[in-house]
């Protein structure tokens, strides 16, 4: 389970769903256990691996900031939701559920980022912020980023409150992607309103592919909705080639 888009230019990244379980406070250090499995099965030996302790906000930071500490795999962040790194052969990981993962790739200057992207990331448009520090950091230019928009609830089947709607009251097609339901509630459009961000900064629409996986139905992927309390964390790796 992968983008085909970003392998083909140059970024490998993979998928894992309920094979494994990345959500370290329930399994703890079998997360490192299962990071060794899919390398294997990949043929993949990172020089580093980088993730985030993730929080729901629309922080990203470069791999070379200096408050990365060692983890079980590799080294981790805290406080974060995205990561971004110009350097070769290291792994950027993202775990999520129902949210929204999405890595972004540059071909040309050779820099990726990867993001979590859940309602309150995307309501901070975290993938504007990753966008941007491409662009500041590394002179990217949005016509030549892609973008794949991971696997994610699907938009018939996730139900928000009002609070949630008002979060978004600064995006001007915020009714494109709400589709009200009784007892102000509505049904969120995660996967569209994140390929509206990414439009909304520049990058081409053939350039971005949307994952057409759905987390709560799909039982090859963990979903919150789903399966909670005791839901597991799908994980998404990426290392330029």
């Amino acid at each position: 389970m992968n983008s085909k888009l970003l392998n083909s230019i140059g970024l490998f990244n993979y998928t894992a769903g309920t094979n494994y379980n990345f959500r370290y406070k329930t399994v703890g250090e079998k997360v490192n256990i299962y990071m060794d499995e899919i390398l294997k099965e990949s043929n993949i030996i990172p020089n580093e691996i980088y993730s985030c302790y993730q929080i729901h906000s629309n922080r990203v930071e470069n791999i070379n900031n200096e408050s990365f500490q060692d983890f079980v795999y590799g080294k981790i962040i805290l406080d974060t939701d995205g990561l971004i790194t110009n350097e070769k052969n290291i792994a950027l990981v993202t775990k999520f559920a129902d949210c929204t993962p999405i890595i972004l790739f540059d071909p040309i200057n050779k820099v990726q980022a990867s993001v979590h992207s859940g309602w309150r990331g995307t309501s901070k448009k975290i993938s504007e912020v990753a966008i941007n520090k491409m662009k500041n950091d590394f002179n990217c230019k949005s016509e030549n980023i892609y973008a794949f928009i991971g696997p994610s609830i699907d938009s018939s089947l996730y139900e928000v409150g009002n609070d949630v709607y008002e979060e978004f009251s600064d995006f001007r097609n915020r009714d494109k992607f709400f589709t009200p339901k009784e007892n102000n509630k509505f049904i969120l459009d995660m996967k569209g309103i994140n390929k509206e961000i990414l439009l909304d900064n520049g990058i081409i629409e053939k350039n971005i592919e949307v994952s057409d996986y759905n987390t709560f139905t799909n039982n090859k992927l963990h979903s919150a909705r789903r399966d909670s309390p005791n839901y597991g964390l799908n994980m998404i790796i990426s290392i330029i080639k």
